[in-house]
């Protein structure tokens, strides 16, 4: 009963976004989240996780960026219902662009496989629409939500959202095989690599020791795959930014005295660091509710 109602509860939200102007939901989203969050135990988390990214940072500052991460998640959620309509390169108003998309006319161009690496900062639901516009639509890693109902539910609405059949990848044994079988015919991959992996390699993420998925290093060396970073960030309600970061060839890192092992580790870096950039330059972007470092980091930890 407790999966239904949270499934029915989270359709009747979409169902209501859907019905209001998109700036509007945006808006009424980020509002009442930015009331309510703050409240809830998982800011907690986000105040710790702050000030370990952040040192230096006084009690005001992070308390206004959870404030400011809990209005993303709900301007996030407010604009789902909208994107597939969103407009490209709207003056004013709601709508999307992107910043270096010759990089995506590059990849495809190019003839190889393509993994997609961004991270959950702004709204990221966006990206996988704007790179199908490109002409590769591609299939993620995700992480399944507990509840199967809200799993099929958030499924449909991503097809949606993409507009052309795609495949899920739940992370696991079965996602992971399900994962290399695509990238071997060609397909293209996306991977959102800003979330602890307890099993994953360790790497410095804010210089910290962190747990990190070593997938999209190590599936672009076995596939010979491009990896294209890339991040959303928001100018204002429903009005979002897809800035392509880099292009990563495993081939222009290869060398003799690193072993596969330490070249997956050279490139998982690499992506963390762009990931600490693009958190850095706006990090009321970013989704800060997460326990991204040792659990220990969060035990007996005063607000």
């Amino acid at each position: 009963m407790k999966h239904y109602l949270e499934a029915w509860g989270l359709k009747g939200l979409l169902w209501f976004a859907s019905k209001l102007p998109a700036g509007l939901s945006s808006r009424l989203g980020g509002t009442v989240a930015a009331l309510v969050g703050p409240c809830l135990p998982s800011s907690r988390i986000a105040d710790i996780n702050l000030h370990r990214a952040f040192p230096t940072m006084d009690r005001k500052t992070r308390r206004r960026l959870v404030r400011g991460c809990w209005w993303n998640i709900g301007s996030t959620l407010g604009e789902l219902p909208h994107l597939p309509d969103l407009p490209e390169g709207a003056a004013t108003g709601p709508g999307w662009r992107v910043l270096n998309d010759e990089l995506l006319h590059q990849a495809r161009k190019s003839g190889r496989p393509v993994i997609f690496f961004s991270g959950h900062l702004g709204n990221w639901e966006l990206m996988p629409l704007i790179v199908a516009r490109y002409g590769m639509a591609f299939s993620p890693f995700y992480r399944a939500p507990n509840n199967p109902l809200v799993d099929q539910l958030l499924c449909r609405l991503r097809r949606h959202i993409v507009g052309t059949p795609v495949s899920f990848f739940p992370k696991g044994k079965q996602g992971a095989r399900d994962a290399v079988r695509h990238l071997a015919r060609g397909g293209y991959l996306g991977v959102l690599g800003d979330q602890k992996m307890n099993d994953g390699i360790e790497v410095s993420f804010f210089g910290h020791p962190t747990m990190t998925a070593p997938a999209a290093a190590a599936l672009a060396l076995r596939f010979d795959a491009l990896i294209i970073t890339g991040h959303v960030w928001r100018e204002g309600p429903a009005r979002l930014v897809l800035e392509v970061g880099f292009c990563l060839d495993p081939k222009d890192h290869a060398s003799t005295a690193r072993s596969r092992h330490d070249m997956i580790r050279h490139l998982t870096q690499l992506l963390n660091d762009e990931l600490e950039q693009w958190i850095t330059k706006r990090p009321e972007n970013w989704l800060w509710l997460h326990r991204r470092w040792a659990k220990s980091c969060y035990r007996n930890k005063k607000k």
